[in-house]
């Protein structure tokens, strides 16, 4: 029994000197952070990993409101890092890792073999996505990033294949209750045949290994040479009122001025941006980050 009470109280120990790493990220990076970068990370520093993923904005905004604790934020765009920056919560934010929107199915669809035919060139795209009874999954505009993106890559793509009826065609209203779903289950959904199809990352479809078909560079939103001869074309008016425009497909990562973890969410930072934590982004589709700091 004293054994038993020594044993006990040792474990106790150990779990109370344990530092609990808090980890914000954006929704659609839930398999490479949960399942990779968090947990080697911990494992080295021996420290305990804890992920919350949503949409950017939502979380930025929960952050700089107080309602939510993190040592660390990692978002993709830099719209959600500056509403950090604006709180007085973020003083700088490292470029960790890039991205491209694409057309994203599942193989369990209907559609499959429309959406594999696009994929080969011998149909278009857009026309599959315009199919009666296609069932399509997006994120909220207001809240993430990835819901403005699809939005604007419609727009652009409007331009590109000079097919003006082609936004409104496929997504219908720009805050689409029947097409809008939480960010962390929009691949979960994708897996399990719930939505047929979804214009998404490509990170986060090849984390979840599921089949995609590449767009031009004109409205992936991918390269930033781009930007000025094609992006700055596109703008989406919410229903709120508020504009949005293009920016780079960058993810960035931020220590927050109230962590708890100070030291360990600088070292975190840091991890990410090391060959290791590179590769582990690499291993999960994502593209080597472009760009400077914030």
């Amino acid at each position: 029994m004293f054994a038993l009470l020594l044993s006990l109280a040792f474990a106790t120990a150990i779990a109370q000197t344990t530092p609990t790493l808090r980890i914000a990220y954006a929704g659609s990076m839930g398999v490479v952070m949960d399942n990779a970068a968090g947990p080697a990370f911990a494992k080295a520093h021996h420290a305990t990993y804890q992920g919350i993923g949503q949409g950017s904005y939502a979380l930025a905004r929960l952050l700089a409101a107080h309602q939510l604790q993190a040592d660390v934020f990692v978002t993709i765009t830099p719209g959600p890092m500056q509403v950090l920056k604006q709180a007085g919560l973020v003083s700088n934010a490292a470029p960790v890792a890039s991205t491209q929107m694409v057309v994203i199915y599942s193989p369990h669809s209907p559609f499959a073999n429309d959406f594999a035919a696009a994929s080969r060139g011998e149909k278009k795209w857009y026309g599959v996505l315009s199919e009666k009874g296609l069932r399509l999954g997006r994120t909220d505009p207001a809240v993430d990033p990835q819901g403005a993106n699809v939005l604007l890559t419609l727009q652009l793509a409007a331009n590109y294949y000079h097919q003006p009826d082609l936004l409104k065609t496929i997504a219908g209203a720009t805050e689409n209750p029947a097409q809008i779903f939480t960010e962390p289950s929009l691949m979960s959904r994708l897996e399990a045949g719930q939505i047929d199809a979804a214009i998404g990352y490509l990170s986060a479809a090849q984390s979840h290994n599921l089949p995609t078909i590449a767009l031009p560079e004109e409205i992936n939103l991918g390269n930033p040479d781009m930007q000025k001869a094609w992006y700055d074309r596109a703008s989406i008016t919410l229903d709120n009122g508020k504009t949005l425009r293009v920016q780079p497909l960058v993810f960035y990562a931020g220590v927050l001025g109230n962590a708890q973890q100070p030291a360990l969410a600088r070292d975190f930072v840091s991890f990410l941006q090391s060959a290791e934590g590179q590769a582990l982004f690499r291993a999960h589709g994502y593209s080597a980050p472009r760009g400077n700091g914030l």
